[in-house]
């Protein structure tokens, strides 16, 4: 299926016309503020300019920047898919003042990479992939949406902290403990992944895309669903009618517990297996690749968890 068919967000062109006329206000805005209380709080005057790629990094960097940081997150709208997003000019802007930068990396968010090469850029990067130290296995490609791994988050949080103190020296300590805070509020994450391998170890789900599989990992579940369904439609391309049969035999023949569908990208072969799902009585637990309104990075990670967790136990 053409990836024209998803819920897309449109793609923009870098340098238009209109966009240099009118800068602030054309093209996607980015969100300048993530997380649910930071949305309210100023930015101090000497504040270190951060951009990130999505509001899930921009959240974080807020949390461990505090009220010494300035946070722009280029894509913060849960209804654009950062796969296919193409950036504008007032993202150019943004980057082109920023200290640090966070990006996910591995394929994710090459826009980032294009406009700071392009702009000359000298922001100290944070590169989530890299932090991880994941590798596409020999077998198959990368699944680069780190931030489902709770591991690599907390490890990002000290890459993250050491970023803005090179840019903030004199605020290097409340940095540091910004980001050990952070991560120790990721250890009952970590826990409800546990208790969920004691409980359902070994149980197979099914899922849409790979966004959510370091979650399913961790916990101890076997993702049930053909490779080939699931990276045809995180690359909007065409899913064969056998392997979308396959697929949704795993529902119709109750071979999966739950089903982990990707909300940001559905079409109408994702919507025919969340419907087989849904009447053969399989709970359907949605994820997303960017904060939802009004949450933030642990808020948002602990529904996920809760909900599958809930599903499983059903």
């Amino acid at each position: 299926m053409p990836a024209s068919s998803y819920r897309r967000l449109p793609l923009v062109p870098l340098t238009t016309g209109a966009c240099l006329i009118l800068l602030a206000g054309c093209g996607n805005t980015p969100d300048s503020k993530s997380g649910s209380d930071a949305a309210q709080r100023p930015a101090a005057a000497a504040a270190v300019p951060v951009v990130a790629s999505t509001n899930v990094y921009g959240d974080i960097a807020e949390r461990i920047g505090g009220g010494k940081v300035q946070v722009t997150s280029i894509i913060g709208d849960p209804d654009q898919d950062p796969h296919s997003y193409e950036a504008n000019t007032q993202n150019q802007l943004a980057l082109s003042k920023a200290k640090v930068v966070i990006e996910n990396g591995g394929g994710y968010d090459d826009f980032v990479d294009r406009m700071l090469k392009s702009g000359g850029s000298s922001a100290e990067v944070v590169n989530a992939v890299k932090v991880s130290g994941k590798t596409a296995p020999a077998s198959g490609e990368l699944n680069e949406h780190v931030w489902y791994d709770f591991p690599t988050v907390a490890r990002l949080a000290d890459r993250i902290a050491a970023a803005l103190a090179k840019a903030d020296p004199e605020d290097a300590g409340a940095f540091g403990r910004n980001a050990k805070s952070f991560e120790a509020k990721l250890k009952p994450l970590e826990g409800k992944e546990a208790r969920i391998r004691a409980d359902h170890g070994g149980e197979r789900v099914a899922i849409t895309e790979p966004v959510p599989l370091y979650m399913i990992e961790a916990a101890g579940l076997e993702n049930a669903t053909r490779q080939e369904f699931s990276e045809a439609i995180e690359e909007g391309g065409d899913v064969s009618a056998r392997t979308l049969q396959e697929t949704l035999a795993l529902f119709t023949g109750r071979k999966v517990k739950a089903l982990v569908y990707n909300e940001q990208a559905s079409g109408p072969q994702t919507e025919k297996a969340e419907q087989a799902a849904r009447d053969a009585g399989i709970p359907v637990v949605p994820v997303t690749e960017t904060l939802p309104h009004g949450k933030d990075y642990l808020g948002w990670m602990t529904a996920n968890v809760d909900a599958l967790a809930g599903a499983l136990a059903k």
